[in-house]
């Protein structure tokens, strides 16, 4: 079973997305701001990291540096799943080392867990 690390901050979303993510048949944790998912990406390291930009104490941006900056964690798959979506900060995003950039306005949760099968296959 491939496992999933959720880094989001709107307890709706989260409920959201790891209902569908299980469905899918992940194994799903969370993360409710960037100093927790850190936390947790070095005590065991997911499959794939969904990452948020926007969050408590530390945004998804440093989490995204410190992730590529870091022997053991550079090589983890992360989609960034973000309501930030100017040019800039997909291209940011992607450039930073992300796997994907997904918008949420754009996608629908099952989408979502679409776009994820893909970026795990």
């Amino acid at each position: 079973m491939k496992s999933i690390l959720l880094v989001e901050d709107d307890p709706f979303l989260i409920d959201i997305y790891t209902t569908k993510l299980k469905e899918a048949g992940f194994s799903v944790e969370v993360a409710t701001d960037g100093g927790e998912g850190f936390k947790k990406l070095k005590e065991q390291l997911p499959n794939l990291l969904i990452l948020d930009i926007v969050l408590p104490y530390i945004d998804g941006w440093e989490v995204l540096e410190k992730i590529k900056s870091d022997g053991k964690l550079k090589n983890l798959k992360v989609v960034i799943l973000s309501n930030l979506g100017q040019k800039g900060e997909v291209e940011k995003g992607l450039k930073l080392g992300a796997t994907k950039y997904l918008i949420k306005a754009h996608y629908t949760p099952t989408q979502v867990v679409e776009e994820i099968k893909k970026v795990l296959k």
